[in-house]
């Protein structure tokens, strides 16, 4: 079916689109969410390998990614700001059936995403060194630190408008092309990573460096197949250079307004991680690097789930644009249900195999130790995390962010950062302590969570 636009050019609806609305709820709870969980899957095995590969040069580097994380974490929460409101809108017009202003929405989030990475890149970029050493970074490990760091604030206008480009993939129901993006993304990197760090064929030995130029270019490359893909029609909704609604600055703010206690609660976990860290880095470079490979394979069970979870906020977005409410609750159970199974399999893999898969990154004795240590405590909370992060992602769906926001907040500041001050400062306990805290705090918040969404209040939010 073709629509003649305002500007005379023709905007072709794909007649293949499929309604997610209609049939199955779990076969289409995995088919918006399996690419998505396949191209993270992707990306957080990125995470190891490049881990793996630093860690040929020492602990050092591992040190230095794994202490940078929080300070990204931070800047990213701008992301957050934007991401979570276009995830609803975009979804919730695509289910409405108005392209027109799915388009307008889609570039309007990328415009925003835009602003937001010059304004905090730069913040970022001029904070690194700042950051770092209050993190206690010191000595190669603090300039290791910043050489990666600023590599990849450079480039984050790319990093933060691609992921615009996969959440609207997601929300016009184009999972998979999604995926195709992230898996080329994804591979690239890795192919790219190992040939910067050591200098193959015919580039120079750039070290960390090189891991951080690796980044920088697979995300370019990811942005550009984007914008091909929506501009050339390969997407059930077409961008074009003038379509038939303008860039509107007060449809941008809704979309900000939507996202910003997204943002906030983002903003909370993130800073509640750079406070934990000192607290972590005390105990020397060797536990922080096997805190570093644990929690990246943690984060390999998470990442399975925040791409079903982006899904399935497309997915709840396209159920209550199309007025169907009961069929949202049963998603968002099953999804849940889900996403707990997905993440009990998870911990007993990390529990029984955490020697050996810490072994795969450091020969050194006491890092393996201190890794299987880290892997088997935090197995113990990953079903919950499963329970949280689902949860989270119906929120993001239906457009209403307030309860995450408080959720981060308490998690972070009433049960996580009081748990490992008290066990560590005030009692002197060993870094386990640590771990078993950071547990416990995600177990207790996780459990609060579920309560509050049992309530039922999403089911009626309107944007």
């Amino acid at each position: 079916m073709d629509h003649q636009t305002d500007s005379g050019t023709v905007d072709t609806v794909t007649p293949q689109a499929k309604d997610h609305t209609e049939g199955s709820i779990i076969r289409s709870i995995l088919h918006m969410g399996l690419p998505s969980m396949i191209g993270f899957s992707l990306g957080n095995i990125y995470e190891l390998v490049n881990a793996f590969w630093l860690s040929r040069l020492g602990p050092e580097p591992v040190a230095a990614i794994t202490i940078l994380g929080p300070v990204f974490w931070v800047i990213y929460s701008a992301n957050s700001a934007v991401g979570a409101g276009s995830v609803a809108i975009i979804s919730r017009r695509y289910g409405e059936k108005d392209r027109a202003e799915a388009e307008a929405a889609i570039k309007e989030a990328i415009i925003l995403k835009w602003i937001a990475a010059v304004c905090f890149g730069a913040i970022g970029y001029a904070l690194t060194p700042l950051l770092l050493r209050l993190l206690g970074a010191e000595g190669n490990v603090l300039d290791m630190g910043i050489t990666f760091g600023r590599i990849v604030f450079l480039g984050l206008g790319f990093n933060f408008a691609t992921y615009t480009i996969f959440t609207a993939l997601r929300g016009v129901a184009n999972p998979i092309k999604a995926m195709v993006i992230m898996i080329a993304f994804n591979v690239f990197n890795m192919i790219l990573d190992p040939i910067l760090i050591f200098g193959w064929w015919i580039f120079p030995k750039m070290g960390i460096a090189g891991a951080g130029w690796a980044v920088f270019a697979s995300y370019v490359l990811a942005f550009a197949i984007g914008m091909i893909m929506f501009y050339t029609g390969r997407a059930n909704v077409r961008l074009h250079w003038k379509g038939r609604r303008p860039i509107q600055w007060s449809r941008m703010w809704m979309m900000v307004k939507i996202g910003i206690p997204s943002a906030v609660g983002t903003l909370s976990f993130s800073v509640g991680r750079l406070v934990v860290m000192p607290m972590i880095t005390i105990f020397g470079v060797n536990v922080v690097a096997a805190y570093g490979v644990g929690i990246r394979v943690t984060n390999l069970g998470a990442t399975l789930l925040v791409g079903i979870g982006l899904g399935l906020s497309a997915l709840i977005g396209h159920n209550l644009g199309a007025g169907k409410r009961e069929r949202t609750r049963r998603t968002a159970n099953q999804a849940i249900l889900l996403g707990i199974e997905i993440m009990t399999v998870m911990a007993a893999v990390s529990f029984v195999f955490a020697r050996q898969i810490t072994g795969l990154f450091f020969q050194e004795p006491d890092i393996v130790a201190y890794g299987e240590t880290i892997l088997r405590i935090l197995a113990a909370s990953m079903p919950f995390l499963g329970l949280y992060l689902m949860i989270e992602n119906v929120y993001t769906g239906v457009g209403e962010n307030r309860p995450t926001m408080v959720l981060n907040i308490i998690h972070s500041w009433i049960f996580e950062i009081p748990a490992v001050y008290i066990t560590t400062r005030l009692l002197g306990l060993s870094q386990t302590a640590v771990w078993w805290s950071l547990s416990g705090a995600l177990v207790v918040a996780s459990l609060l969570y579920y309560w509050y969404y049992r309530r039922g209040q999403w089911l009626h939010v309107k944007v």
